[in-house]
């Protein structure tokens, strides 16, 4: 059902979305390249301090590229979900408006349920669905009331099951967004973490990149047969490269301006 909504949903008039907590990521020494000024190469010491965790809240529609992020220290319940319901708003808010026709919206809400793994309990009243939100499996995402309010916005939850997390586009494109942010880098301490997350998430959204979907076997014949470039994390794919530096032709992220 997860992969049919990442080939069909938008044509149907859904928007797909998926969503996932990256990290805990520490403020240590990370290795990987780093853009550096000519002659000026990154060093790190041979010894440091941990300077805390971070970690990465994000909500990705593979249609577009459009990511919408939000780095924290930590992803209880009590974080998590006043931030996925403010984006989620925001998100349904800006969808045209539906007719109500109950024994129809029921029968579409049924359809999106038939063979998950996890099948929470639908509301009686129910409105137009207008989003399919693809999420992993942890106990938080299936808490009731969480439900209940996807539900009563229109919103249907699509679990992977267990060790699916290559089912969540989100995963492909947060190794990109932290590659980006972290490799080579030394960050000093959480907040800082952050930040750059952060800043890694606005060049991402100057150029973003669509993501599709052809799963692992189809993803591997597909590409004798046409461009496909295989993104890590999950069975998606995307036409075009995408280069750890495509973040925005202005960034000036870490004190000092390039071009990527």
């Amino acid at each position: 059902m997860i992969e049919r909504a990442y080939q069909v949903g938008e044509a149907l008039g859904l928007q797909v979305w998926c969503e996932d907590e990256a990290g805990p990521y520490q403020a240590i020494p990370q290795s990987g390249a780093s853009w550096q000024l000519t002659g000026q190469p990154a060093t790190h010491p041979h010894e440091y301090i941990r300077g805390g965790t971070a970690k990465l809240l994000t909500l990705f529609r593979p249609a577009t590229g459009e990511v919408r992020a939000t780095p924290v220290e930590r992803t209880p319940n009590a974080v998590l979900h006043p931030w996925l319901e403010a984006e989620l708003a925001a998100i349904v808010a800006t969808l045209p408006d539906r007719p109500v026709e109950p024994a129809t919206d029921r029968a579409t809400w049924e359809a999106w349920q038939a063979g998950l793994t996890v099948r929470p309990t639908l509301l009686a009243a129910l409105p137009p669905l207008r989003v399919l939100l693809v999420l992993d499996n942890l106990t938080g995402h299936k808490t009731p009331a969480f439900v209940c309010w996807l539900f009563a916005h229109g919103i249907m939850p699509l679990y992977t099951p267990l060790a699916g997390s290559w089912l969540n586009m989100a995963e492909s494109v947060q190794r990109i967004l932290v590659r980006r942010a972290l490799d080579g880098q030394h960050p000093q301490d959480a907040p800082q973490v952050m930040t750059w997350l952060a800043e890694a998430v606005v060049g991402w959204n100057a150029e973003p990149t669509p993501f599709g979907w052809g799963g692992k076997r189809a993803a591997r014949r597909a590409r004798a047969r046409e461009r496909r470039h295989a993104l890590g994390g999950s069975g998606a794919y995307s036409r075009r490269p995408v280069h750890r530096g495509r973040r925005s032709r202005t960034c000036t992220c870490k004190g000092y301006a390039h071009v990527k």
